[in-house]
């Protein structure tokens, strides 16, 4: 295989070829491609037969399969396969258009098998997904990021209808690794930016096609094709025939619910939304579409009532997701800036409070907006971070969305505690249905109601079971739930017997549920509750982090400051005063008798082995002067002429006590020239030698080296 360290479209691979002969390739080429057939995802049945389940369940286990198999591949021979084989992009194309999503009127599978084999292929190509957007898996295995961002674009490995459909099918429970997804797919091919531009004019025919089956215009600017003279009388939502009113509600839901999801998990696209004048385009429609759909989905009779029902429930969804996109908008490209303290805050407060002016006359979208998202709060904030605003502006704002509400004939609802952020419904003030989503799809919920802290459930728990003690505590939070947490309501519509019919068929005993731990609560990690912690923190010191230099810094500067000197001075001030006469306890007599020990006498106790744990590797020496009690603390490092002072005169005070050996007389051992002779000195000296030979040179390295392990000198 070629070198680590080398971009995946620099490598060069040498392989056989088709006669034999060894042929050197580019690491990705089509001919290094595994031949392989991907079948095309069918959906499930819809409470078919056996045999249809069979069918569906050998189907979906040859792209389970041939997943698993294609994501165990290296990394160069995955991009082969993706790049190159095109059964698999067919494969991973067809579940983007078929797989079952929540929003779909067709029910769930009723077989267990089916369900688990949905969910092994919705985790294959959801994981495949997830491989092909990441340009570097390792240290070794990567790939240019230019030349990734080509590759995917110019074999439309992803495009926006592509990340659309991911964000949909994929964004429940998965979207931060979604976001990260797309974030490195538009930050290495930037030209996806281009084509979201493009995309916004399709995302507003949406709306217009809509309009126009309902036999309603856009007037003025906001209109995208000029009124037809000639046309004919267009039907309306309460002549059009039933099934095209059911498929202009599905096509609303499901065209509202994707585009939330993608600017929800990417916020970055807001920007390219809110540049062609899209929030404007969604509040005229709101405007204009949502009373007639809702009029004629309550006022037309329908065979089936749970059906009519469940269509209002689409309905109200799709208003709810159209208040929350408009949120979105205002929130990353005008609000955040704000928040962050950055340059230019006065620009876009102003920008906001034009956009909120713009609101004043679409009265049932800005009372549904104020529902959900007061906008009182917002000019609060403003108020709090530009003291500068204009009051007569704001008091201007405020009077309006008064009257927006007495315009709609609709009481503003009683908040004991403020929802900012929650996704409570637009329209589900007046619907009380609700939907479950099946695993994998798009939620229908959204979450009506932000819930509220657990000090202030406990407190609304309590007003209540004082008056209502024999009520569950699960079914009460169902209640407040449904209520959005006014504990007035709630006493009221249970007293009065006027609970809603979802509330009525609970059982009003039913305890609450055992949450589950999150991870992040049992979780152990040296950084946790630190000052980086973003899983326990809201806000973080973003002046603390920094790539690179830091703006601003000379090196020349930071190497000469010294600051960092004076703050250790304190730590090595600890480390001052040593053992007083370090090295006076050495004596040189007890070196003799510690080299000439037998390996057998020096058998090491518990406490030498304890210590020699603890000091492996270091002299025993230096251990046994350091351990002394009752010394003298000195300077850490002494000076060392004044040491060879002190063993010198130690030395001297040794060889007095002992009394002076002359030095040893050289050896004869050479002798006189061969046949000459030798003196009865050069006799001794030869024979001393042979006797004595074992102990020197190289005859007991052996026991020399045992001793001096035993001793902890030589590490084990």
């Amino acid at each position: 295989m070629a070198c680590a360290r080398v971009p995946l479209d620099e490598q060069q691979v040498t392989e056989p070829g088709s006669l034999g002969k060894e042929q050197t390739l580019p690491a990705l080429h089509p001919a290094r491609k595994e031949e392989r057939c991907f079948v095309p995802y069918k959906s499930p049945p819809e409470d078919g037969s056996p045999a249809e389940a069979e069918a569906f369940l050998e189907h979906a286990k040859f792209i389970t399969e041939d997943l698993d198999w294609l994501l165990a591949l290296p990394h160069d021979k995955f991009w082969c396969q993706v790049v190159f084989d095109e059964s698999l992009q067919r494969c991973l194309d067809s579940y983007l258009h078929h797989a079952p999503r929540g929003l779909d009127l067709a029910p769930l599978p009723s077989s267990p098998a089916v369900v688990d084999m949905q969910r092994s292929v919705h985790r294959a190509v959801f994981l495949t997904f997830l491989r092909m957007a990441t340009h570097k898996e390792s240290k070794e295995n990567f790939l240019t990021p230019a030349v990734f961002g080509e590759i995917i674009y110019e074999n439309f490995l992803f495009d926006i209808p592509k990340i659309l459909d991911l964000c949909v099918l994929f964004g429940k429970g998965n979207s931060q690794l979604l976001h990260k997804m797309i974030e490195n797919i538009f930050t290495q091919q930037p030209s996806y930016y281009s084509d979201l531009i493009e995309t916004v004019p399709t995302v507003l025919q949406v709306f217009d096609t809509i309009l126009d089956k309902c036999g309603l215009f856009c007037e003025g600017a906001a209109a995208m094709e000029p009124l037809k003279l000639n046309s004919h009388k267009q039907p309306t939502a309460m002549t059009m025939s039933q099934q095209d009113l059911v498929d202009l509600v599905l096509y609303l839901c499901d065209s509202t619910t994707t585009i939330h999801a993608f600017l929800d998990i990417f916020p970055a696209a807001c920007s390219s939304f809110h540049s062609d004048g899209f929030l404007a385009r969604l509040t005229s429609f709101y405007e204009t579409a949502v009373p007639d759909l809702e009029k004629a989905v309550r006022k037309r009779n329908f065979d089936d009532k749970g059906f009519q029902e469940d269509l209002w429930k689409r309905l109200s969804h799709s208003c709810r997701k159209i208040v929350e996109m408009a949120h979105l908008l205002l929130h990353h490209t005008c609000l955040q800036p704000i928040l962050e303290g950055g340059e230019n805050m006065q620009t876009f407060a102003d920008e906001l409070l034009q956009h909120f002016t713009s609101f004043l006359p679409e009265k049932r979208f800005l009372s549904d907006y104020d529902e959900q998202f007061p906008i009182a709060d917002d000019i609060s904030l403003l108020q709090q971070a530009l003291p500068v605003i204009d009051e007569t502006r704001t008091s201007y704002l405020l009077q309006g969305v008064e009257s927006a509400w007495d315009s709609v004939g609709r009481r503003r609802p009683h908040r004991p505690i403020q929802h900012r952020g929650a996704a409570g419904g637009a329209a589900a003030s007046s619907s009380s249905f609700k939907l479950q989503e099946p695993e994998g799809g798009a939620s229908l919920e959204g979450g009506a109601g932000c819930a509220a802290s657990e000090a202030e459930l406990e407190s609304l728990l309590t007003c209540i079971r004082e008056l209502l003690p024999d009520l569950g505590e699960g079914f009460l939070l169902a209640c407040l739930h449904e209520y959005d947490y006014n504990s007035e309501l709630v006493i009221n519509n249970i007293l009065e017997d006027r609970l809603t019919p979802d509330l009525d068929q609970m059982d009003r005993a039913m305890p609450v549920k055992e949450k589950v731990a999150d991870v992040l609560d049992v979780r152990s990690n040296v950084f946790d509750d630190d000052e980086f912690d973003v899983f326990r923190r809201d806000q973080v010191d973003m002046s603390r982090i920094w790539k690179g230099r830091r703006k601003g810094e000379n090196a020349r500067e930071t190497l000469n400051d010294k600051q960092h000197i004076a703050e250790q001075k304190a730590r090595y001030q600890a480390y001052e005063t040593v053992v007083d006469e370090v090295l006076d306890a050495y004596d040189d007599e007890y070196d003799d008798t510690y080299e000439m020990s037998q390996v057998g006498a020096n058998d090491l106790d518990g406490d030498s082995l304890l210590i020699r744990s603890l000091f492996h590797g270091v002299n025993m020496r230096v251990y046994l002067c350091f351990s002394q009690n009752n010394v003298n603390r000195d300077q850490f490092v002494q000076d060392p002429a004044l040491l060879r002072e002190r063993a010198d005169a130690r030395r001297a005070a040794m060889h007095q006590r002992k009394g002076f050996r002359p030095e040893p007389r050289p050896s004869a051992v050479a002798g006189q020239p061969k046949g000459q002779g030798q003196n009865k000195e050069t006799l001794l000296d030869r024979r001393k030698k042979e006797a004595h030979k074992g102990r020197g040179a190289n005859h007991n390295r052996r026991n020399m080296a045992d001793r001096k392990r035993n001793k902890g000198m030589i590490p084990s």
